[in-house]
């Protein structure tokens, strides 16, 4: 058994991230951000859907058509569409944002 609290760095560089476990249709990774996004102009463009969830801290996604700005805090969730671009575009710096991403086939 493992807990997603365990092993949290306090200085990140960049992003952590780290799959938790796989299969062929599903991927389930832990995020943890600190104060670090999306650089300039990327979007991410995905051929899975993702399902998102902020266990801790906070940030804020942009997604186009439609477009969207959207504000998350602990317990928030979306689920991003495949092929729906997005990105990052704010994470706490006060605290680690750690995120549960769910990839799967729709």
């Amino acid at each position: 058994m493992q807990n997603l609290f365990d092993d949290i760095p306090t200085n990140l560089n960049e992003e952590l991230l780290q799959t938790l476990a796989q299969t062929d249709g599903v991927r389930i990774e832990r995020i943890v951000s600190n104060g670090q996004a999306s650089a300039e102009g990327f979007w991410y463009d995905q051929d899975q859907a993702e399902f998102v969830v902020v266990i801790q801290g906070a940030a804020r996604l942009q997604l186009l058509e439609p477009d969207e700005v959207i504000e998350m805090k602990a317990g928030d969730f979306i689920n991003i569409d495949a092929h729906r671009k997005h990105r990052v575009d704010w994470t706490d710096t006060d605290q680690p944002t750690i995120w549960l991403a769910i990839h799967y086939r729709d």
